[in-house]
């Protein structure tokens, strides 16, 4: 078994710890904060602790590095573990700039080391299951996805605090938390488009606190729209000249109903692990113990990073 050491403490750090018993070893906790890294180990039974990068990465029981630090920090943990010669699942965004997210992903293939986003809904089935039915709404003219979450930070923004994942100058805002779960399954589904607009709602903070991406394909347009100062359940859609399809939830499709217009009604439930954290943790360990490199995800990883890029201005 894969022997993976996780750095960083937050929520997500939690998620993945519980998904990944029976699926990895994790062997070390790391944290800049010694207090935090051994709470996380004692409670998922974690063996060791460290808060410095270096004393990490010089261990011998560590195959692989989980990185979930700030986005700002993702590309000097990743690069440095990387260079240590370990294999790398990185939380989404990879890097804050498409140029950062390449030069990792060169440096990992030149080392012959797996470097995987982890960006959830690229490896949930229900992602599959969108790709299927497709081909039943003939020629695609419109798309609408969306993920609207108020975050549970954003009442001390508003209070005067500062906090990472609302500070610009740590890459934080809603486009690089929640807008890329809009960005990727589009690329990943339809390709790079032609044009690529934003309009964003900046907080205090000066960070984009919602926004909405525009992206054009020939034939086709599409509408990212993302927050993490409100809230929606809004479903996401995808508009063909023959039918609609309807999809729950864009990170993790559970619920899929399509709708033609010859008046045929299909309605596909998903069954998916929740949290869907599960799925990347496999597909990782699988091309680490194939040696395989993911030559398709990186390519996704990289279609999303441009997009970002352009709707950032970049």
């Amino acid at each position: 078994m894969i022997r993976i050491a996780t750095i960083g403490t937050s929520v997500i750090t939690e998620t993945f710890l519980g998904a990944a018993r029976g699926r990895v070893a994790v062997s070390v906790v790391h944290s800049r904060d010694p207090q935090r890294g051994a709470h996380l180990a004692r409670t998922y039974a974690v063996p060791a602790t460290t808060s410095d990068l270096d004393a990490l990465l010089a261990r011998d029981d560590v195959d692989a590095v989980y990185v979930a630090s700030p986005n700002s920090v993702h590309p000097e943990q990743v690069r440095a573990c990387l260079e240590a010669g370990r294999h790398v699942l990185a939380e989404k965004p990879l890097a804050p700039t498409g140029a950062e997210a390449q030069e990792l992903f060169a440096l990992a293939q030149s080392r012959g080391l797996v470097l995987l986003e982890a960006m959830r809904s690229a490896f949930d089935p229900g992602t599959q299951a969108v790709r299927e039915l497709l081909p039943l709404l003939g020629q695609v003219r419109r798309v609408s996805f969306c993920y609207h979450q108020r975050s549970s930070r954003y009442d001390r923004v508003l209070a005067g605090e500062r906090v990472n994942v609302f500070d610009p100058a740590m890459a934080g805002g809603a486009l690089l938390d929640l807008g890329v779960y809009c960005v990727r399954p589009l690329v990943d589904l339809f390709g790079m488009p032609e044009r690529v607009t934003m309009a964003q709602v900046e907080v205090t903070t000066g960070a984009d606190g919602a926004g909405v991406v525009l992206a054009t394909y020939p034939g086709m347009v599409a509408d990212l729209s993302y927050s993490k100062i409100t809230r929606s359940s809004l479903p996401s859609v995808v508009e063909g000249e023959l039918g609609t399809l309807t999809i729950d939830h864009v990170a993790a499709p559970r619920e899929l109903v399509v709708e033609l217009l010859d008046g045929t009604r299909r309605d596909v439930q998903v069954r998916g692990e929740e949290p869907n954290l599960g799925y990347e943790i496999d597909r990782f360990a699988e091309l680490v113990e194939s040696g395989d490199l993911p030559v398709r995800e990186t390519e996704g990883s990289l279609l999303a990073a441009r997009v970002v890029d352009l709707a950032r201005g970049l």
